[in-house]
């Protein structure tokens, strides 16, 4: 019996000090910011994706500030396969984008769809490429703005409200829109639309005049896009990481990076991380519904066949 009690315990020796270096390993990985190539070779390419609704640009940051930093990183390319999303994030990737190809070479590389939102950080690459059958373009803004006040009533509810200026509950579903705040919100659409517009106008090398007919919210193919100037070239993110070597000027095939993965949380961080995941969600949820002040959380840049 003793001797069993000593082999588990030095069984159990082993196995924590295996975890524990397995641990710091992990730690220096993470802390290091370890890149991850998908095949051998010198011309390496940083290669960052963007996907979904954009919501938050925190990742697709840092990995951009990341790759823009190593000297080891000769070009970059941003994957993007978005039907767009909140506004101020798709302009920080659009401006974080633009930082990084004035260091090196960045190419933008399109999937299936990078319409609105995920076009306007787009334009701001050294060169974009799409399929033919991309859905891009779809250049505009929107807000939606539902009312309940006529349910409220059906069901004999009223909603009271105490605010500290008149434009305090825009955006309110318990209240009909008055003609100030229809004209107060038009005037945020219209700001944020030229801002659009112009980003659009700049990175593609056109006149405003040049992009304003087409910036109506039409969704285009990646073939009519690149008949439109609002891309460079057809084919996929082989092609786009080739162009990226070409643009460095470099020889040979790329080596695709792509950023190491995160250190893998306990179970006490993962539960929560995932109870803060969860409560925003519901937050965003609430806001998107209520109006949130100011019509928080209603300002969009994606195309309506995306809901």
């Amino acid at each position: 019996m003793e001797r069993r009690h000593w082999t588990f315990l030095i069984l159990a020796g082993l196995v924590s000090m295996l975890v524990f270096c397995s641990g710091v390993a992990a730690v220096v990985h993470a802390t290091t910011g370890g890149d991850i190539p998908r095949n051998g070779g010198k011309n390496r390419v940083g290669v960052v994706e963007v996907t979904g609704i954009i919501q938050d640009a925190d990742e697709p940051l840092k990995s951009l500030r990341r790759f823009r930093g190593n000297p080891s990183i000769k070009a970059v390319v941003v994957r993007v396969d978005s039907p767009g999303g909140a506004v101020a994030p798709s302009q920080e990737l659009h401006d974080a984008i633009v930082k990084a190809a004035e260091v090196k070479p960045v190419v933008v590389s399109m999937g299936n769809l990078a319409a609105s939102g995920g076009f306007y950080l787009s334009v701001g690459a050294t060169k974009i490429f799409a399929e033919p059958g991309t859905l891009t373009g779809s250049i505009g803004v929107i807000a939606e703005m539902p009312e309940v006040d006529a349910l409220l009533d059906a069901a004999k509810l009223k909603m009271n409200v105490y605010r500290s200026g008149k434009f305090k509950d825009l955006g309110s579903p318990f209240r009909p829109p008055t003609d100030d705040d229809r004209k107060l919100f038009q005037a945020v659409i219209d700001d944020t639309y030229d801002q659009f517009l112009h980003a659009v106008a700049d990175g593609r090398h056109l006149k405003v005049e040049e992009v304003r007919p087409i910036a109506d919210g039409r969704v285009l193919t990646g073939r009519q896009a690149k008949d439109l100037k609002l891309v460079d070239e057809l084919g996929g993110l082989d092609a786009a990481a080739q162009a990226a070597v070409d643009l460095a000027k470099l020889t040979g095939e790329p080596t695709l990076v792509y950023p190491s993965p995160e250190l893998k949380l306990g179970l006490r961080e993962l539960m929560r991380d995932e109870a803060r995941a969860a409560t925003k969600g519901l937050m965003e949820g609430v806001t998107s519904v209520a109006g949130g002040g100011a019509g928080g959380g209603l300002l969009y840049l994606w195309p309506a066949s995306a809901r």
